[in-house]
């Protein structure tokens, strides 16, 4: 156990030393230190080291073979049970052209997992009286009421309500083009600088005819939750991200979870590098320039996409905030229990749910979240484990991977016949454990 103290205290100088550059950078970037927070991610704690357990070695094994099939470059996992981190691994590496290797502490783009944390941010405002589900958007009396948002001809607009751009619902179809992702087309036809803002992206889809009357048909829209962030900025007098790390992330001792860069110079120190295995994606720059570059790398607007698909985590982190709105009772939830069930039943908040992907019938939610260069699988199960896998890599199968990850996963979780019992979130190792073999020192050190 002293063996086991001493490596604790190690790896504690060694995050310590890391989270002190990582400050130093920032501030050299221009980004807010996040030494403002004072607070040193627990994430930067955790070393692969930690999890390396004879009980686990079965998820080893499975995601290693997993990864390599897929030729997938860089993984990070992160399992709880009980609602205690009881695994965070990294696998690969986090970049292939310095062959720095993935910890639990690098982040990840999440994409569209994002949704389920402006949901979340959606249903605080809610319970704290601020917001109405059924509220009207637009319109003279709509949260979005401002003139430069009312010139439209489609009178249907003025019926969309917050719970219609929550479920999916507002009328807009994917099959017509997500404003999202189409920032350089609309800069043109509105005849100003690329890239295309929120507010003329919003003007320039106003101005255009619904696909279907609000509330009477399910359609996936990335557009809904961009613009749902703005309402969590109006009804909270916060910048969007502000309210969700003041009010979400700092109450749950999250402290590195953010919404991510566009491109590869702007990415966070301790962020992966993204590829694909499945050839070379290129599209033109988001800056108008007409250069063409990776699309992970400024072919998609990450900052536009913010509230719908732009934060980025790490694995350890991004499970502590599920273990929030699971409604277990291990860990205290930011939600009501109540809000929580909302949330994941399609009775209450239709076919597109909450910010959730989908549920079924055994108690198993989950959300998916795919970029072109990542992706990311969270999944909360009725029998108290939670498991999240993300990779730095995309392939060919594009979003269907979460098939093939969710089959691996489920088999891999079953196998294990008990689990360690640790919990990383606080760090309290209460049984042998292997690492107690490693050495303490480091003659580098």
């Amino acid at each position: 156990m002293l063996v086991v103290k001493k490596l604790f205290f190690l790896i504690l100088l060694i995050g310590l030393f890391f989270f002190g550059e990582i400050a130093i950078t920032f501030s050299d970037k221009g980004y807010p230190s996040l030494l403002q927070d004072e607070e040193v991610p627990f994430s930067l704690l955790l070393d692969n080291r930690l999890s390396d357990h004879k009980e686990t070695a079965v998820i080893d094994d499975m995601v290693s073979n997993f990864i390599r099939r897929w030729r997938i470059e860089g993984a990070s996992v992160a399992i709880t049970r009980d609602e205690k981190l009881v695994y965070a691994k990294g696998f690969g590496k986090a970049n292939n052209e310095t062959g720095e290797e993935v910890k639990p502490g690098h982040l990840f783009r999440i994409a569209s997992v994002s949704k389920l944390i402006t949901a979340v941010a959606v249903m605080k405002l809610h319970e704290d009286g601020k917001l109405d589900l059924d509220e009207q958007v637009f319109g003279a009396d709509g949260i979005l009421g401002d003139s430069i948002f009312r010139q439209y001809k489609d009178r249907r607009i003025e019926e969309i309500t917050v719970r219609h751009l929550l479920n999916h619902t507002a009328g807009w179809s994917r099959y017509s083009g997500d404003p999202v992702f189409n920032s350089l087309y609309i800069a043109r036809k509105m005849d100003i600088a690329p890239p295309a803002d929120f507010e003329n992206i919003l003007r320039y889809t106003l101005s255009r005819r619904l696909n279907y009357t609000p509330g009477t048909r399910y359609s996936y829209s990335n557009f809904g939750y961009a613009i749902l962030g703005e309402i969590i900025a109006r009804k909270s007098g916060m910048p969007y991200q502000d309210y969700v790390v003041m009010n979400l992330m700092k109450p749950l001792d999250i402290h590195d979870m953010h919404v991510g860069k566009s491109y590869y110079h702007q990415k966070y120190p301790n962020e992966v590098r993204y590829h694909s295995s499945a050839g070379k994606m290129l599209a033109y720059s988001i800056d108008g320039s007409g250069e063409l570059v990776p699309i992970y790398y400024g072919g998609n607007n990450i900052e536009l996409l913010g509230p719908a698909g732009g934060w980025v985590a790490s694995a350890p982190e991004l499970i502590k905030f599920l273990t929030a709105i699971d409604g277990f009772s291990g860990q205290p939830d930011i939600l009501s229990g109540e809000s929580i069930t909302m949330m994941a039943d399609p009775d209450f908040a239709g076919r597109g749910l909450f910010g959730w992907r989908g549920t079924d019938s055994y108690g198993t939610w989950w959300r998916t979240g795919y970029l072109t260069g990542s992706s990311a699988l969270l999944v909360r199960q009725k029998n108290g484990i939670n498991w999240l896998v993300m990779f730095n890599t995309s392939t060919y199968k594009h979003s269907n991977i979460h098939r093939y990850v969710s089959g691996m996963m489920f088999s891999a979780v079953n196998r294990v016949e008990s689990w360690p019992e640790i919990d990383l979130f606080t760090m309290e190792l209460d049984s042998p454990n292997p690492i107690s073999e490693i050495p303490a020192t480091n003659p580098k050190l």
